[in-house]
């Protein structure tokens, strides 16, 4: 039994994320999970709320909210919703717990005392406005790179390019729009990132096998210009984890905090220990410990292509410069990103669909297969209306749904609710399971290697695999004649049923619940011997008739949608 770390890249608490950020991370990470478990491996699979930074000032300043109890109330929105979309995380942890707190400040510490920290005096921007310096995101102005008007102060959303806010072109303050800004000199810790580029540029060299959007961007961070930059590592907020070392406050450093993007990958670690401590699991290090027994773990991680530098530098930076014997990820999975109907999706600009609105119009499955079935892998990808239509209604309706209503009806009709008995298996039965094996064994070998619109295209061809088989075995035809060659020709199609929900589960996991419970069975053993999947399903077994599996979407819903979410979220 392998085991497997999954972490997924950790959304903020401001707010409910939109399918964008669901698709980019989240949910392949969920497929990924899910497949492994269902193939009999030991899974640990995290996630959180990322829950410092001025993100979450800004919004709970907007919410009217003290900043503790905004982050509360949304990190039990956003697990609603996560268990929503069926999310199947080991634990949903949260960036502000005490144990991210004392393992943040745990690596400062070791960080300082390999000589890899040091103080900067540094000039930062001070609104007279505001009465107080304006950090990262407090800051929002053109971007020198690209030209892009609203760039933050910590990284452009435009052309992803890394930067201070004194950077900005003609910058603003966020929370009053005061232009009003002049700089004047505090002192940060900065984290030496450029004393480890070469350790760095060796460790990304040697994943000869991560996707080139991984590695690119890493080594664009790694070589272009100056090369790899050191990096702040603390900020003037109220809201953090306190800057300290040995239980005291850090020497110069008294009432600043970590930077959110040196806390936040370290709560993955600390997220197992919530996670233990919550009583959802025993012994933690062994998950992200070398020394404890995590040898032998493969660590992947799926986030967006915005979250690759920090993922694949800063945080391994952190790891390797601390000298001890954590657990580094194997692979990282990122995504481009996902487009809405001829725009992008904003969380910050309320553009598109949410999760939360998602759920309230459709199930899960529906939101589920379409957007693992289209996923940004390769390039940037676009949700239309018009598109997720089509693929509910031919894919899952008309190919899978379908299927099962035709045959279990028929069944009833002909044999009851049943299992018939009779019947052999001929040429045509032979051809299909051939056919089967060879597509399920290329399924799982896209599934291993976590590409996930070529998976989605291999389950859909196995569904229709099995459509082509009963139109062409016609059992309602051979019925009339010889009436036991159907009963075989449906009692394979019996079991294909229950295949079909073994092989979807990982990507509509309810409509999974739903068929097996149609066909009276929990074995949802993995089919690695397809002849023997097929006959699992004995003579005589009882099963019902399902609901419509899946229900296809009308011109005039789509239209009514579609002119819902035209504009923008209050």
């Amino acid at each position: 039994m392998a085991r497997h770390l999954i972490t997924s890249a950790i959304p903020y608490i401001n707010g409910i994320k939109h399918l964008g950020n669901l698709v980019g991370s989240q949910l392949p990470a969920d497929l990924f999970a899910r497949y492994q478990r269902a193939r009999g491996n030991e899974v640990l699979f995290l996630c959180s709320t990322d829950e410092h930074g001025t993100p979450a000032e800004l919004a709970a300043a907007k919410a009217g909210q003290p900043v503790a109890d905004y982050c509360a109330e949304m990190h039990s929105i956003q697990s609603k919703i996560a268990d929503g979309f069926r999310l199947s995380f080991d634990h949903f942890g949260r960036s502000s717990s005490p144990q991210n707190h004392a393992l943040t400040q745990h690596f400062a510490g070791r960080l300082d005392d390999a000589g890899l920290i040091r103080e900067v005096s540094e000039k930062q921007m001070y609104s007279h406005a505001d009465g107080r310096f304006l950090p990262d995101r407090y800051i929002e102005g053109t971007c020198p790179n690209c030209g892009f008007e609203d760039a933050r102060g910590d990284q452009c959303d435009n052309c992803t390019k890394q930067l201070d806010p004194t950077d900005l072109i003609n910058p603003r303050s966020t929370i009053s729009g005061s232009t009003d800004l002049e700089e004047r000199e505090t002192k940060h810790l900065f984290l030496c990132q450029s004393q480890m580029r070469e350790k760095l540029q060796s460790w990304i060299d040697s994943k000869a096998d991560w996707p080139i959007l991984t590695t690119s961007i890493a080594n664009k961070w790694l070589n272009d210009g100056d090369g790899l930059q050191d990096r702040g590592i603390t900020r003037d907020l109220d809201w953090g984890v306190p800057v300290m070392k040995d239980g005291d406050v850090w020497p110069g450093m008294e009432g600043k905090v970590f930077y959110v993007w040196f806390d936040a990958p370290i709560e993955y670690i600390a997220c197992s220990q919530e996670w233990e401590e919550a009583g959802k699991g025993s012994d933690w290090q062994r998950w992200w410990r070398t020394d404890k027994g995590a040898d032998d773990v493969t660590y992947t991680q799926f986030m967006g292509k915005d979250n690759v530098p920090f993922h694949t530098l800063s945080f391994p930076a952190t790891i390797l410069g601390s000298g001890e014997p954590w657990k580094l990820v194997d692979y990282i999975k990122s995504f481009n990103y996902l487009n809405y109907d001829g725009g992008q999706f904003s969380t910050s600009r309320g553009r598109g669909v949410f999760m939360d609105q998602a759920l309230e119009i459709l199930p899960a499955d529906y939101w589920r297969w379409w957007l693992l079935s289209h996923a940004p892998e390769s390039s940037d990808s676009e949700f239309t209306w018009e598109n997720f239509q089509q693929s509910v209604n031919k894919d899952l309706a008309d190919v899978l749904g379908n299927f099962v209503s035709r045959v279990t009806k028929f069944c009833r009709s002909k044999f009851g609710e049943e299992v018939p008995a009779g019947g052999a298996y001929g040429d045509t039965e032979t051809a299909l399971i051939a056919e089967l094996t060879t597509r399920i064994r290329a399924y799982e070998g896209h599934m291993t290697a976590m590409e996930v619109r070529k998976s989605a295209q291999e389950l859909r061809a196995i569904w229709v695999a099995g459509n082509e088989y009963l139109q062409n075995a016609a059992p309602w035809s051979v019925f009339k004649t010889d009436p036991e060659t159907a009963a075989m020709q449906i009692r394979l199609a019996l079991n294909l049923i229950r295949l079909y929900a073994v092989l979807s589960s990982p990507f509509i996991p309810d409509a999974k619940d739903t068929l097996m419970a149609a066909m009276q069975t929990s074995d949802d053993s993995w089919p690695d011997d397809v002849p023997a999947a097929l006959g699992v399903l004995q003579p005589g077994h009882a099963f019902t008739v399902p609901d419509v599996t899946f229900c296809k979407i009308a011109d005039a819903e789509r239209e009514e949608w579609q002119e819902r979410f035209a504009g923008t979220r209050d």
